[in-house]
């Protein structure tokens, strides 16, 4: 593998509208993510992920772009972004923003003008069909929830959409498009950016021509999944945009990558790959069901495990992986991933262990470092996000109560990640001094930032302890380029793995509230890392407490 700038870096994720705000209106902004750049410096943090921050009506909270070339007035100004970017080269991080190019805003002035001429350049922009009275160009569900068509105002057309109405999708088969998205890729690399998280960018390639799915639901639509597994050519577009731009300015990109063929992956993330890495969401998407999130399995310990090695031993050598425990559309982790009743400090620490130690690069969603954890709902009048709404509805037609609609609903959705930032024990989480956009999560007067940063065992300092561990210089290869070796897969709610390189360590964390004892391969170990006070090890005989995790140097 050719070493990279990026390998043995450290990442966090930050979703602006929530992170800190700095002027009293209730939502987070630029000069706010500046004011706490200190914060993150002293963690650990090398690279920092922006959610969305461009112009936008925010239909899909910024994920609707209205003007790549410039930042919402919520958030603040061009200047802003350009001390940002400054900001962080002072202090020897580097910035990626999100780059959305599936689809971009109906209130984006393409979008505008293929209203106003369908069979223009710009209506060749977006993929516009004839209307048919009666039926569909194609069954496919939207992301959101039905059709993936809608009618192109003041025409006889109807565009695709594969998320929400307002986010009308780019038509990637348009070499004028594709030309418009790489010279503002480039705009912002020419800024200082050093590289972008690419969403939902396996949706750029449609399976031509167009056609009928087999129907999963009682609406007669399919998922969209039906169509991405028939859509061929994809790496056509994406190494022309790899050659166009990130290799140009050697920027670092990560995918959000769904639904990728095994053999495809040296062509994502091989050394001349699509883009440096791709998240990994075999988690996140275990026990997932077409009918819905109310049919969703829960992960048990033991699932959690098997995703990071399945995914481990797919990439082995080919590649990096971000490894993620949460993001901003994905519930928390700690609530998601530790069993009902059992988050705690040691819990917390414990799966942050399992998944920093895995190979790959560690991404850390904001307040994870916390241990932030899902907020409680009452009623969907409570709830924001779009999404949500979808599958209430969809649970309520499959006959559920509103009661069990809507537990659901809280389990999985995507306000859980976007409550606002837990800073201290002052009214609004020490957030903004006006009305928070979203509600606070009422724990935040025991879970926040400054009860942490001074206490030597919060699970703020345990994250950076192992941010320090990933970067001991006499660590550092092994952590970051090493081998993984599963052991003791079998055992019941234990989950371990050595690291070996020019070092061998051992990771072990008992996965329950239950003592467990394991037999070392060697008596001879020195501790690096443990989320508690104690070690019990006689002879080769390690006991540990309930959701005890030790790193072990062997």
């Amino acid at each position: 593998m050719i070493k990279k700038w990026w390998h043995d870096k450290v990442a966090y994720q930050i979703y602006p509208k929530s992170f800190y705000d700095s002027n009293g209106d209730g939502i987070g902004d630029i000069p706010g993510i500046i004011s706490k750049l200190d914060y993150l410096r002293d963690l650990g943090v090398d690279i920092i992920w922006l959610s969305p921050c461009y112009r936008s009506p925010l239909a899909d909270q910024g994920y609707d772009i209205s003007d790549y070339y410039d930042i919402d007035p919520r958030f603040g100004t061009m200047d802003d972004m350009m001390e940002l970017i400054a900001e962080t080269k002072k202090r020897n991080m580097y910035l990626l923003m999100d780059l959305v190019v599936n689809h971009c805003s109906d209130e984006h002035e393409w979008f505008q003008k293929a209203c106003q001429d369908p069979d223009g350049k710009y209506g060749n922009f977006f993929y516009l069909r004839e209307k048919q009275e009666g039926k569909l160009p194609t069954n496919w569900r939207s992301y959101f929830g039905g059709s993936v068509w809608e009618d192109l105002p003041g025409t006889n057309k109807q565009y695709l959409h594969v998320f929400h109405k307002k986010q009308p999708d780019l038509n990637w088969e348009n070499p004028q498009l594709r030309e418009e998205v790489y010279k503002n890729i480039n705009w912002w690399l020419d800024k200082g950016l050093s590289g972008f998280r690419i969403d939902a960018i396996m949706n750029i390639k449609k399976a031509l021509p167009f056609c009928d799915y087999e129907p999963d639901r009682a609406d007669g639509l399919c998922s969209m999944g039906a169509m991405l597994s028939q859509a061929k050519g994809i790496g056509e577009f994406l190494g022309e945009m790899r050659d166009r731009t990130f290799q140009k300015h050697d920027a670092f990109s990560v995918g959000e990558v769904f639904n990728e063929k095994p053999e495809e992956l040296p062509d994502f993330i091989g050394d001349n790959g699509y883009f440096s890495s791709m998240f990994d969401f075999n988690e996140t998407i275990f026990g997932g069901s077409e009918k819905g999130w109310y049919d969703c399995r829960p992960i048990t310990p033991d699932d959690y495990k098997r995703c990071c090695f399945e995914s481990q031993a797919k990439i082995g050598n080919i590649g990096f992986l971000s490894n993620i425990i949460e993001n901003h559309d994905e519930p928390r982790g700690v609530s998601r991933y530790i069993p009902d009743g059992d988050c705690c400090p040691e819990s917390k620490k414990m799966l942050a262990a399992l998944n920093f130690m895995l190979r790959g690069l560690p991404f850390i969603y904001q307040g994870q470092e916390l241990g932030m954890e899902n907020i409680p709902f009452t009623s969907m009048d409570q709830v924001d996000d779009i999404s949500s709404h979808e599958e209430y509805r969809v649970a309520l037609e499959a006959g559920l109560s509103p009661q069990d609609a809507l537990k659901a609903v809280s389990k999985f959705s995507r306000d859980n990640a976007r409550t606002p930032m837990q800073w201290n024990a002052q009214p609004n989480a020490g957030f903004t001094t006006g009305t928070p956009w979203l509600r606070v999560n009422p724990n935040y007067t025991s879970i926040n930032a400054a009860s942490q940063l001074d206490d030597p065992d919060s699970v703020w300092n345990f994250y950076k302890k192992l941010i320090a561990l990933r970067k001991d210089p006499v660590y550092k290869e092994t952590i970051v380029y090493g081998a993984l070796e599963p052991l003791w897969e079998n055992r019941h709610n234990l989950m371990a793995y050595y690291r070996k390189g020019d070092k061998t360590l051992l990771v072990v964390g008992n996965y329950q509230k239950q003592e467990q004892a394991v037999t070392l391969p060697s008596a001879s170990c020195n501790v690096l890392l443990n989320n508690y006070p104690d070690l019990s090890l006689e002879g080769p005989v390690l006991s540990l407490h309930g959701y005890q995790v030790v790193i072990l140097e062997l």
